[in-house]
């Protein structure tokens, strides 16, 4: 007569097989635990950098350039393709205050005229927004137009960045080399009074807490008979300034030709 193994061998016989698989499995798990995992590679200072650079993800924020030639400020609302840009010009008999809005393709401006002379009133430049005609700028670069969230190319001269190193938490250093990232130069050409600057040029960054950039500085030597100076780029309020949308017809009138005469002298 055949014997049979029954219910209890079956049990025995998985049981064992379960130990044995368990055993295999702890002794698997403590050369996990005596085999270090690699350490993962250390952060990129030069990267780290990159990726605070505002982008198209980023709410509206504000932001100020500054270089020997003056100041500039404004806002960027990447969610509506927006840009406030306010500049200030100081001649001798007069300050000429300008404003523009840009949202995508279309672009606003406003001029204030300061001084002893009338000169608004003399141009007959009304003291409200006024929309822009691209047909009747002459020069491509006369009319400003959304181009980014990076008004101050933070990101070209860091990529253009050598020997990036990291300080105190949020803080980088690194050189820009000019003359051998001479697109740069163009990059910066109406940001920036770089003149005839070249060599190693001293780079300072700040990342604030929220990870974006707060600050880039780079520092211009002296030139000829120009002195030495600083290009300083600032992004704040991230999150907190006002969006940036398209003026209605009762808000902005059309320009008359005497706002594109100034723009085309």
């Amino acid at each position: 007569m055949t014997q049979r193994t029954g219910t209890t061998a079956t049990t025995r016989r998985l049981a064992a097989v379960a130990a044995a698989l368990l055993a295999a499995t702890m002794v698997a798990g403590c050369d996990d635990e005596t085999t270090p995992e690699a350490a993962p590679p250390p952060p990129d200072p030069k990267q780290e950098l990159l990726a605070a650079v505002p982008g198209e993800q980023d709410p509206a924020f504000r932001f100020t350039t500054s270089d020997a030639s003056g100041d500039v400020s404004g806002v960027v609302d990447p969610t509506n393709r927006g840009m406030d840009i306010d500049t200030v010009t100081k001649d001798k008999d007069f300050t000429l205050e300008m404003s523009f809005r840009m949202v995508e393709s279309r672009t606003w401006m406003k001029v204030n005229f300061k001084g002893a002379k009338d000169i608004q009133k003399l141009m007959k430049l009304p003291t409200k927004w006024m929309a822009l005609d691209p047909a009747k700028i002459e020069g491509p670069d006369s009319l400003p137009t959304y181009e980014g969230t990076d008004p101050g190319n933070a990101d070209a001269i860091i990529r253009a960045a050598t020997d990036v190193q990291a300080g105190e938490p949020g803080t980088y250093t690194g050189v820009v080399d000019l003359s051998a990232v001479p697109e740069l130069a163009d990059a910066l050409e109406g940001v920036a009074a770089l003149g005839d600057a070249a060599g190693q040029l001293p780079l300072s960054a700040v990342v604030g807490a929220d990870g974006n950039l707060s600050s880039l500085t780079l520092e211009i030597p002296a030139a000829g008979k120009k002195k030495a100076s600083e290009y300083v780029v600032e992004y704040f309020d991230f999150g907190a300034a006002p969006e940036v949308v398209a003026f209605t017809e009762e808000q902005a009138q059309q320009a008359p030709s005497a706002a594109y005469d100034l723009l085309n002298s």
